[in-house]
């Protein structure tokens, strides 16, 4: 079992300016919990004990500040007599722990770097899930991304990737998954729908084996993009990867993917979670 997972969610978010002027946008809410919560409460579920988190080098942050017991909302609910509420003042488990990273946004951009930074900070050298902090897989009556992916794999030597099924039409706005039986070949960026390899997309949620982290590390640590360069992007060594033997398994999953990156999309994740809590 994978019981340690990733979530970036350092960053301005300047898509979503100007709310994430006070608001990480990692925090901004979907029904009555923040977006990164449900990515968390999942891996929970799937059984993982240890939470990396990436955040920023900004202070407070908001998002240890939910992880944290308030004690004195504790005691506010005890001493009204609504301590039937203080289940949901409490955000974590007793056997589940949430790290922190601190990253630095002036330094290097881009999703392999969050990744690189918990790996050598924390020395992991087993197989880890990888979700960001501002989207996540809405499934309540199925399977949930994080136990789709660790379905897929067969040992702690493969990684896996979830695919989200859309309709062919829309794949230009995304990386789409070329696979061959079950395993990646590759991800083609925002393709003409007729050109495109599959309806599946890649929404970065990730397990990933020990030797792909080394790789990501490697990528990380021996390149040197300046700011207007490009971005350290994660696909690079999961390209190298595959094409020099490393399985990569796809994992379909039947759970609608709600991204709360632009106001339309996190108006439709709102509006997905609320109404299926209304029925």
């Amino acid at each position: 079992m994978i019981t340690k997972a990733i979530i970036p969610v350092a960053g301005w978010g300047t898509r979503r300016l100007p709310i994430t002027k006070i608001i990480e946008k990692s925090m901004l809410p979907v029904g009555n919990r923040p977006l990164v919560d449900y990515s968390v409460q999942e891996l929970i579920k799937a059984g993982v004990k240890d939470i990396y988190m990436v955040i920023s080098n900004v202070e407070p942050c908001q998002v240890q500040e939910f992880y944290k017991d308030n004690l004195a909302l504790n005691q506010y609910l005890i001493d009204r007599g609504k301590e039937d509420r203080l289940a949901l003042a409490k955000t974590l488990p007793e056997d589940v722990t949430i790290h922190y990273a601190v990253q630095d946004p002036s330094g290097k951009y881009g999703t392999a770097v969050p990744i690189a930074m918990v790996v050598q900070e924390y020395k992991i050298e087993e197989p880890v899930l990888v979700f960001m902090g501002d989207d996540f897989i809405w499934n309540p009556d199925g399977e949930s991304a994080a136990e789709a992916l660790m379905n897929a794999v067969k040992d702690d030597t493969e990684s896996a990737i979830l695919g989200v099924e859309i309709d062919k039409e829309k794949v230009e706005k995304y990386g789409v998954l070329s696979e061959k039986g079950g395993k990646l070949v590759g991800v083609v960026e925002k393709p003409k729908p007729e050109e495109a390899p599959s309806n599946l997309i890649n929404v970065s949620k990730y397990i990933m084996a020990p030797d792909l982290l080394k790789r990501i590390v490697k990528y990380v640590g021996e390149n040197d993009f300046g700011p207007k360069d490009q971005e350290y992007m994660v696909t690079d060594p999961i390209d190298e990867y595959i094409k020099e033997g490393g399985v990569m398994r796809v994992a379909p999953t039947s759970g609608e993917y709600l991204d709360g990156g632009s106001v339309e999309g996190w108006l439709h994740a709102n509006n997905v979670v609320c109404g299926e809590k209304a029925k």
